[in-house]
């Protein structure tokens, strides 16, 4: 061993050894040899020192760094002695050599300890602080190990002997592969002129070039069918370590029944992503907005199987079927994604469908096909309006899907003439968005000349750069196709003019309806297994199942979000301030309400317009009422009782007349025009209370909708039918009574019936000068001249007013002769007139009389209740119109104060109730809220709650994305 300052070398070994760290250097030998000579040459080169002993053996050396050494003083006889010393000291000096390698591998032991913690203390400081995500963690998971069986998952796995097995002869394998590269590269060798001269020679060894061409063959299909056995082998392994995989996380996800479910779950990262793209296709994009985040657009011709390989990725068959017939009738948005149970949920739904359950699976094909018949508009086929359903199970592929109904070449009967149009435009809006992934569907049981949708989609996406192709109906292809390299062709992408990132072949059942999803995937692994399409080597691995499918389509689709995400929410961030802007332009002082806010205010403000109805005093409806149904019934009541009655000029027979007449108006009209009456007073109240709240500083955009709700209301409104009856008793108890008890209240009828006749003379005078014209005063000052009839009427007015003259008491009617006596008359004044005309004339001038007569008779009355309480028969004041009058009074007045009574209590309440149930209706209908509550305003306060939510959906999305990277 050479010691070199504190380090050893060991000159057997060559290796220098650190006494510190315990770690050893090796030196190279032509350095040591060099070193040893230049020690060697020092001692040597000094002719007054002694060379050292032990120099030629080189057992020692002095320190290097203490050169020139000064060299030990030796005794007489040293020589002899340094070798007895070194014989009997050699078993110390080896045991010191023992000793000293244990202090090197304690050191070495120590020193390596140190090192391992400190790289673990620095690891464990780069790991995130997860303390604050320990809510998330379920109480079982801390006693796992307890819970699930190890031993028993030990003993599922695989054992190394079963691997072994299965992993292919690898030298076998080298065997082969050699030979099959001996085999390609051969060349024939030999002479020329020798195979000229021996051709039976060269015939010989044609036959056995030929036997040996086959018997290689062989080979190359056996290597084949060997490497094609061993995908199959490993891939059955695999499968079924996935299948216990995925029950065990089950088992994992079921055990927290108590933990997770009761605290406030996250939501996933595809839920949130599926709720932008919902929010996004109720949104009218302004401002150049677009939706271009990705999904997957699944397109196909008709019955190509689009449905099909849409339930193979989600695992269960939940789509509607129809053999044929067109079964997509609008887009359907799929959002897939990993749960411990298989179920499906719509978006506006909050129940759960078990797709482990048959009935469950049926009742949810039902509510699909429900829900798109719902969305097709009257006289169209299809619809653009988005079903959104999400699926959850064990080892789904997160994504979100959009099933589009299949394009069509032709419009069958019983389809709207737009239909295939329809389509088109539907498919063209989803896949010209651009990072939207295309899943183009061809059938490839039908020539592909035939295909449309592929034409379709090259137009959308012709570099290819974001469609992947499916070939469905595989095995209906190869056997139908004479060539099956025409399949090879189309999964190569050079037999359509379109260009797509991947190519796959899938087989998605048999046909059959019926089938489950288990049986479907056995029946296509089984397929593909021997398929000589993959055994030829014209499929490969990779792009046969539905399975790689769903794993490709997955991978490209989140690589399309992480790379635009980002920038769809700085346009969406972008669109979000030019809105804040205008708004604050344009309304600086009012609150951004979207549509259903204003809904929700304008609401409030009807039902307190409503309640406002009921603090109405019963003086103000009484009165309303009365006068309203005295208008109403006033003519009747003058012309076809009062009128009759009186011009019978007759004491009994005015009142029997007026008994029959009051009898038979009771009983037919009376009380259906009072409840009109009040019906139509309730409606102007109620409009009146709310064209009051209007002029208060309320907002005009509610106009419509006020308007909108009153009219609903009140058509939705029907009186109580009952009361007519009560009310039809009611006023012919007070219609026959005739007794006016004290002085006011024949002087109120007296007042009543002086009142309404002045009102029909007025109206019989007006009616009277429309007939004749102007008089001399309208003709001088207002220049006014006369028709040519009015002049005929003015000359048979004036003929008739002499002939009342002399017959005062004159009945209502004109005989003939005294028809004939004012035509002659007129005649000798050379105007002619019509018998009819003159009759017309006379029924106004008599009515004139007759009103004038009865007013006259009316301020004599004034002093006949003293007559008529004692009953005394005095011709003059004989005052039987007055008790008329007051009867008719009396039933306005009764009949005001029933029909008041039953507004406050039953009719006020029950239109607070169907306006209520008007507004509830609107509420929930969108469509009415948005055409009936309309303006720039309006839009723009909906605008900026899309975007904002949009933005915020974004926000937490990317956000949720990072933190999975």
């Amino acid at each position: 061993m050479l010691r070199v300052g504190r380090k050893h070398v060991c000159i057997a070994c060559k290796n220098l050894v650190s006494s510190n760290m315990g770690v050893r250097f090796r030196v190279p030998l032509q350095k040591l040899h060099h070193l040893s000579r230049a020690i060697h040459h020092r001692y040597s080169g000094n002719t007054n020192s002694q060379r050292p002993p032990h120099c030629a053996a080189s057992r020692y050396f002095t320190s290097i760094s203490r050169l020139p050494v000064r060299p030990p003083k030796s005794s007489s006889g040293s020589g002899g002695r340094s070798y007895q010393q070194q014989r009997n000291f050699w078993v110390i000096r080896l045991a010191s050599r023992l000793l000293k390698l244990r202090y090197i591998l304690l050191g070495s032991a120590v020193g390596g300890g140190y090192t391992a913690k400190k790289t673990y203390d620095e690891w464990k400081d780069m790991l995130p602080d997860f303390s604050q995500y320990n809510w998330v963690i379920p109480d079982f998971v801390r006693d796992l190990s307890e819970q699930i069986d190890f031993d028993k998952l030990a003993k599922a796995l695989p054992e190394m002997e079963e691997i072994a097995k299965l992993l292919p002869d690898l030298d076998k394998i080298g065997e082969n592969f050699t030979f099959l590269r001996s085999l390609l590269s051969s060349e024939p060798t030999g002479d020329p002129s020798l195979k000229a001269t021996d051709s039976s020679a060269a015939s010989q060894e044609g036959s056995d070039k030929q036997y040996k061409k086959s018997s290689d063959k062989e080979k190359i299909d056996q290597l084949q069918e060997e490497l094609l056995r061993t995908q199959l082998r490993y891939q059955r392994m695999l499968e079924r370590l996935e299948k216990e995989n995925k029950e065990l996380r089950k088992v994992v996800l079921q055990k927290d029944d108590k933990g997770i479910h009761q605290r406030k779950a996250k939501k996933s990262l595809i839920d949130l992503y599926s709720e932008v793209l919902d929010i996004l296709s109720d949104y009218d994009a302004n401002y150049n907005t677009q939706d271009h985040l990705p999904r997957v657009v699944v397109v196909g011709d008709q019955s190509a199987g689009k449905t099909s390989v849409l339930e193979m990725i989600a695992q269960a068959r939940i789509f509607p079927r129809g053999s044929g017939e067109m079964m997509t009738r609008s887009p359907v948005k799929v959002t897939l994604s990993e749960g411990p149970h298989h179920v499906a949920i719509f978006k506006d739904s909050g129940r759960e469908f078990d797709l482990t359950k048959e009935e469950d699976l049926a009742a949810l094909r039902h509510e699909i096909e429900l829900r798109m018949r719902k969305s097709v508009k009257e006289g169209q086929t299809v619809s653009s309006e988005t079903i959104s359903l999400s699926v959850k199970g064990p080892g789904i592929q997160r994504m979100v899907l959009v099933d589009l109904p299949g394009v069509i070449s032709t419009v069958t009967t019983g389809m709207a003439t737009d239909t295939k149009e329809t389509i088109f435009s539907i498919s063209k809006a989803y896949m010209q968005n651009p990072n939207a992934i295309i899943l183009c569907i061809q059938d490839g049981s039908v020539d592909a000349e035939r295909s449309i949708v592929t034409d379709l989609v090259s137009q959308m996406d012709p570099q290819g750069k974001r469609t992947i192709f499916v070939l469905t109906k595989v095995d209906l292809a190869e056997k139908n196709l004479a060539s099956p390299s025409r399949i090879q062709q189309i999964v190569e992408g050079k037999l359509f003019p379109m260009k797509a990132l991947g190519y796959f072949a899938v087989v998605t059942g048999k046909g059959s309806s019926g089938e489950s999803i288990e049986s479907i995937k056995d029946y296509e692994e089984d397929f593909f297994q021997n398929s000589r399409l993959l055994r030829d080597g014209m499929l490969k691995a990779h792009q046969v199942t539905t399975k790689n499918l769903s794993l490709a389509v997955s991978d490209c689709f989140w690589k399309m979000v992480r790379e635009s995400v980002e920038q769809q929410a700085d346009v969406f961030k972008a669109s979000r301030f030019n809105l804040e802007t205008e708004w604050k332009n344009n309304y600086p002082r009012l609150r951004e309400l979207d549509r259903n806010e204003l809904f929700e205010k304008a609401k409030n403000e009807i039902l307190d317009e409503v309640i406002s109805l009921s603090q109405v005093t019963p003086q103000h409806w009484e009165s309303i009422l009365q006068k309203k149904l005295w208008e109403r019934v006033s003519t009747h009541v003058i012309e076809n009782i009062y009128l009759p009655a009186a011009q019978t000029m007759d004491s009994g027979t005015f009142n029997t007349t007026v008994d029959i007449k009051l009898k038979q108006w009771t009983d037919k009209q009376l009380p259906h025009k009072a409840l009109e009456v009040a019906w139509e007073t309730l409606q102007e109240e109620f409009a009146r209370f709310m064209a009051e709240y209007r002029g208060k500083d309320q907002d005009d955009i509610f106009d419509k909708l006020k308007e909108a709700v009153k009219d609903e209301s009140i058509k939705r409104h029907k009186w109580n039918e009952r009361a007519k009856d009560s009310l039809r008793v009611i006023q012919h108890n007070a219609l026959e009574d005739r007794s006016i008890t004290d002085k006011p209240q024949w002087d109120a009828a007296i007042q009543f019936m002086e009142e309404t006749l002045q009102t029909r003379l007025k109206d019989t005078e007006s009616v009277i000068g429309d007939m004749v014209g102007p008089d001399w005063k309208q003709r001088w000052w207002h220049w006014k001249n006369r028709t040519p009839e009015q002049h005929i009427r003015n000359e048979t007015k004036n003929e008739l007013d002499r002939l009342l003259k002399l017959h005062d008491d004159h009945t209502a009617y004109l005989a003939n002769d005294e028809v004939t006596t004012v035509r002659k008359n007129l005649e000798g004044r050379g105007v002619e007139v019509d018998p009819v005309l003159i009759k017309d004339t006379w029924h106004q001038l008599y009515r004139r009389h007759f009103l004038q007569n009865a007013l006259s008779h009316c301020n004599l009355c004034k002093r006949g209740f003293y007559y008529y309480q004692r009953h005394f028969v005095d011709s003059e004041l004989e005052c039987n119109d007055v008790v008329l009058f007051w009867r008719i009074q009396r039933m306005l007045v009764i009949t005001a104060n029933t029909l008041r009574q039953q507004l406050t209590n039953t009719e006020v309440r029950r239109l607070e109730k169907n306006v209520k149930e008007v507004l509830d209706d609107f509420g929930e209908d969108m469509e009415k809220k948005t055409q009936l509550i309309t303006g720039r305003r309006v839009q723009l306060a909906e605008d900026l709650k899309k975007v904002r939510e949009i933005q915020e959906k974004l926000e937490a999305f990317i956000e949720a994305l990072h933190k999975e990277k």
